[in-house]
């Protein structure tokens, strides 16, 4: 016999198809906030995301009623395309928050950060 799922105190039981839909509605969110460049939801939402396709993982083969289904596989389907829109909008946040740094870096070292101030100058 198959043990039940195991489910954290206060951690809802929703079936496979509800996981899924999920799975789609956080996607959605997280490809809206990756757009507004709100980096601290975005990362909240991947952690939520990373959750729940761990709970996903988790149901019993058994259990599994809906992930090889016509309507499961056009959700992944959905889903393709806007994971490889957060990828790419991700690694573009990322380049242009390093470029931002080096910046950053060389001002301090040129002589014009908050170091080189005139009040730290000697006359």
């Amino acid at each position: 016999m198959e043990k039940p799922p195991v489910v954290r105190k206060g951690q809802p039981v929703y079936t496979e198809k509800q996981l899924w839909e999920k799975y789609l509605a956080l996607t959605y969110e997280l490809l809206k906030f990756i757009k507004a460049e709100e980096i601290d939801l975005f990362l909240q939402l991947v952690d939520q995301r990373q959750e729940l396709l761990d709970r996903m993982k988790a149901v019993p083969e058994a259990q599994r009623d809906f992930s090889s289904t016509p309507e499961c596989m056009a959700m992944r389907e959905q889903i393709k395309p806007m994971d490889m829109q957060i990828m790419y909008k991700a690694r573009t946040w990322l380049n242009k928050s390093r470029r931002n740094n080096a910046q950053v870096r060389n001002y301090d070292v040129t002589g014009y950060g908050a170091s080189a101030s005139l009040f730290s100058r000697e006359y």
